[in-house]
Parts: C-alpha cells; structure tokens; sequence
C-alpha cells in the first residue's frame, strides 16, 4: 500500500468516528445530523490531504493563518466546490487578502476588520460570509481574540451596514479549564439577539475535537474538527 493510501484510510476511519460522534449528539440532543455542518480544521497539514478529503466527501475547510491558507487555496483551486473557512485570528492589513480567497470569515471580532474585508470582498467580485466571533472567557482571561457579549449588537450593525459581507451567525471557542456547556448555551442566547437583527444568521460555529457534543447539544449548526480528523499537528518548519 502506497502512503497516499495509506493516508487516505487513515482520514477515511478519522472521518468516519466523528460523523457518527455527530449523529450520536444529534441523536442524544434530538436533533437531525444534517443540520450540523463538519468544517475540517487543516491548519499545518499538506494540501495533498485536502485532496483526500475532498475524495471523501469533505467540502468545508477551515484554516487559522493566512500565510498557509492563501497558498493551500491557490494550490487546490480546481476543486471548486470547497468552502474555505477563515477561522483564525485577523489582522486588519490582511483582511482584504483574506477576502480573496475565503468564502467564509468565522473570526470577525471588531469593526475595524469590516472595511478591509469588504473591500477584498469587493474586489473578488461576490459577497462575502462572515461569523461574529464571541468571547465567552471570564474578563481576566487574557488577549483570547473575540468580541466582548457586550459589543456584538453594534458589531452586527456594521457588518449590516456593507453590501459586501453577509452576517451569517456566530462563533465561539469554549473557555480553557471551564465547562463548555455554560458557555455554549451563552453563546445560544448571544446568537438569538443576533438573529433578531439579521434573521439570515442562523449558523452557530462551536465545538471542536474535545467539546464537539457539548456544541451540539447547545445548537451548534457548525463544528471545527482538526486533530480528531487529522492527527497531531506535524512539526512547524
């Protein structure tokens, strides 16, 4: 068996233990599994995985740095039904160039990023997806990225206010060493008063490799699964 094969299988089985981690939680929190939506995370692994994945039936691809993702997209443009995800951090000088390629920002967490992205958006030539990123972390919990509960609704508004971004929802990662349920169903109730503003934003991006039922439970529509899929991270050369 050559090691492409032997790589396929591997993701083949990965894949397979998380959908039915999904339908499990689905089937625990009376939901239907094809409401939720697998993003794979691909941060650090080769595009020639997403070629794989995409074999098996992946279509949603997340990535956290710009300086990997603009190449691994670059590199796997004639599958053409992938949906990348930007679910990093943003600075605002790259945000434009994040719009080039991304066809979904998760991490938007303040209204400097909004021209920037509307602005690369615009120059793409169709309308952007974007996430409003929460903070769920207690105020002393250091520089996490995310939008303070408090802030979201004007947020919102600036997102609304561009003909470029289309607001879609929320998303959040759970606090460290803190029970994720709390938090989820936090993120639940941010995510109601957003729908309230643009009732097309009815995606909610939690859970991960660790918390993924506990996302689901609290109405996740989307989960960000990396090394449950993946394995460990290889090396950072």
């Amino acid at each position: 068996m050559s090691a492409a094969d032997a790589r396929r299988d591997e993701l083949s089985g990965n894949l397979a233990a998380v959908r039915r981690r999904i339908a499990d939680a689905c089937g625990q929190a009376g939901r239907d599994p094809g409401e939720i939506t697998l993003v794979v995370v691909t941060k650090f692994f080769p595009a020639s995985d997403v070629r794989l994945l995409a074999e098996l039936d992946v279509r949603h691809l997340g990535e956290n740095r710009h300086q990997e993702a603009e190449p691994k997209a670059a590199a796997c443009a004639d599958l053409t039904d992938l949906v990348w995800h930007f679910i990093g951090g943003l600075q605002s000088n790259k945000a434009a160039a994040v719009a080039r390629y991304a066809d979904v920002v998760e991490s938007v967490d303040r209204v400097k990023l909004v021209r920037p992205l509307a602005r690369g958006a615009q120059e793409r030539g169709h309308p952007l997806d974007v996430l409003l990123q929460v903070s769920l972390d207690p105020p002393d919990a250091g520089n996490r990225n995310g939008v303070d509960p408090r802030e979201v609704a004007g947020l919102a508004e600036a997102v609304l206010a561009t003909d470029e971004l289309r607001l879609r929802g929320v998303m959040a990662v759970a606090p460290l060493g803190q029970p994720p349920v709390p938090a989820f169903e936090r993120l639940a109730q941010i995510a109601a008063s957003v729908r309230a503003l643009a009732p097309g934003a009815d995606r909610i991006s939690a859970g991960m490799s660790s918390d993924l039922e506990e996302a689901v439970k609290c109405g996740a529509t989307h989960v960000r699964i990396g090394s449950a899929i993946l394995g460990n991270r290889p090396p950072i050369k």
